[in-house]
């Protein structure tokens, strides 16, 4: 049976939101690769304990913030590596490589620029993504009124949008779908289109978000073009099969349950988390969200939030 070394990763996050890298000594495993700092946890030792010692031992600093962001596990040709990783937002204390390692403070759209351990890539996704996925509603019964509320959302600090729009044709969906490109562009704001790639790219969206439909159906080679990808997930298969197409994120649900969806059986934390547990991609929780569950999500293993209904309408959404 492979042994699993279990390491508890930090990503310091300056107040200009640059993160720290630090790079793996030549003689290591994964030498010369840049990575988040950090190191093999004791035998019964907890995450955020290990966390708080390693990142002394290295840096020489002392924790006051951190969240869990992602676990990842993944199997190298000579090992197999569990990475759980926390955002670091507080710390006494100046950084320094106090083994001898380099570090830089890197943008987060920078990362990519930076090589890394394999293991890291979906760290660096996570790092990219923010904590909530705002989906509209599928029909537009008022366009000022949805402009007026995406208008809202986007003051509140929602940067990243899934466009879904039902009962529309295709000109109407185009119009409405280059328009919030536009406005979400102008706030730094990403917006990936639920519906065909040609119409994704025709209207400006920054990617492309896949029903469970498509995502069984999908055949796609990924190339660079593509902006992001994200999946509909509702069961462990629905996981793999996101993981497999090189979707970049996934939401999962129903979490709770929902209005929009009644008969459909929630999963309630406790399966979210061991599911979540076992995926090679940042997670969304979705069904029943609401601001108020953004600690809970993240305690479960989850990206973020996504939602309709509890976010659309709420101010808070950020």
């Amino acid at each position: 049976m492979t042994t699993v070394v279990h390491v508890a990763a930090g990503a310091l996050i300056d107040p200009d939101g640059n993160i720290l890298l630090a790079q793996r000594h030549q003689d290591s495993h994964q030498g010369g690769l840049w990575e988040f700092p950090g190191g093999k946890l004791e035998p019964d030792e907890s995450a955020a304990i290990g966390l708080v010692r390693e990142l002394h031992e290295e840096l020489g600093i002392d924790v006051v913030a951190h969240r869990p962001l992602i676990r990842v596990r993944h199997d190298y040709d000579d090992r197999s590596v569990l990475l759980d990783v926390h955002v670091v937002t507080a710390w006494q204390g100046e950084p320094v490589g106090r083994e001898g390692q380099p570090l830089a403070w890197v943008r987060p759209e920078n990362l990519g620029d930076y090589p890394m351990p394999a293991a890291d890539v979906p760290i660096v996704t996570a790092l990219q993504l923010p904590p909530v996925y705002l989906i509209t509603p599928p029909q537009i019964r008022n366009a000022e009124d949805f402009m007026r509320q995406l208008d809202k959302a986007l003051d509140a600090g929602v940067r990243l949008l899934q466009l879904r729009l039902f009962d529309l044709a295709e000109d109407e969906l185009l119009h409405i779908g280059r328009e919030v490109c536009n406005v979400c562009h102008v706030r730094d704001a990403r917006v990936l289109f639920n519906g065909s790639p040609r119409l994704a790219a025709a209207m400006g969206a920054d990617g492309l978000h896949l029903n469970s439909r498509q995502l069984h159906q999908w055949s796609h080679e990924r190339t660079s073009a593509d902006g992001l990808i994200a999946a509909s997930c509702h069961t462990l298969q629905d996981l793999r099969q996101a993981e497999a197409v090189g979707a970049d994120f996934a939401l999962l649900s129903p979490v709770m349950p929902t209005r929009s969806h009644p008969d459909a059986e929630p999963l309630g934390w406790a399966r979210f988390a061991d599911w979540v547990d076992s995926a090679k991609l940042p997670v969304y929780a979705l069904g029943g969200m609401h601001n108020g569950l953004l600690k809970t999500a993240w305690a479960h293993g989850a990206q973020g939030i996504a939602g309709i209904r509890g976010l659309w309408n709420d101010e808070s959404s950020g």
